[in-house]
């Protein structure tokens, strides 16, 4: 009887090799697109009640449906938002000889104002027909501009340097560890002077 003969093998191996180059190259040639959002650190939850807040330590700003900017339901434009928030924050209208009175607060000391920027909240409110590009500009010109401009002043005075730059060189891995620790006090210091206390909610 005849012997059947062996079917040829395939070698698989160089299969694998090919099969696993291919995907070498479609993970460094593919583009994945990531989401743009913003970042922000939501606050964990608590039971207890939240403290009431006096009327006149709340900046109140409303982005309409037209993308129109109300500030205290008066019509302002976007270029007077940063100094009128200053205004607000950098206020210090609390009485002198009190725990809440501000000693580095260069504002007007209107006692109908913020008392001093601890307890100076600014409230964000839009239409949900608010165009997304509207209410990015309006936050980062609160957060961006505006916050950073009296931290920028705070650190001028009290460490010669701007905040937003020691943030930079924090952020930066090639900054000594001992530099890091220095500079992560210093950058606590002036955010506990200016912390940004921001409320953002939607209006029907």
């Amino acid at each position: 009887m005849a012997s059947r003969e062996e079917a040829p093998k395939v070698n698989a191996g160089s299969m694998a090799d090919i099969a696993f180059l291919l995907l070498i190259f479609f993970l460094v040639t593919t583009s994945i697109e990531t989401d743009v959002g913003l970042l922000r650190m939501l606050p964990p939850e608590s039971e207890e009640t939240p403290p009431s807040i006096q009327e006149r330590n709340i900046f109140s700003i409303l982005i309409n449906a037209k993308d129109e900017l109300l500030v205290d339901n008066e019509l302002v434009v976007l270029e007077d938002l940063k100094e009128m928030t200053i205004a607000f924050l950098d206020n210090g209208g609390a009485a002198l000889n009190t725990m809440e009175y501000c000693v580095y607060c260069q504002g007007e000391r209107n006692t109908k104002s913020s008392d001093n920027p601890n307890k100076a909240v600014v409230s964000l409110m839009s239409h949900r027909e608010t165009s997304y590009g509207t209410y990015i500009t309006v936050q980062n010109e609160l957060v961006g501009a505006t916050y950073n401009t009296l931290r920028n002043r705070e650190a001028q005075r009290l460490f010669k340097t701007d905040f937003t730059a020691m943030e930079v060189l924090y952020l930066n891995p090639e900054t000594p560890e001992l530099l890091k620790k220095e500079l992560k006090s210093k950058i606590q210091k002036i955010q506990d002077l200016y912390p940004v206390k921001l409320s953002e909610a939607e209006r029907q």
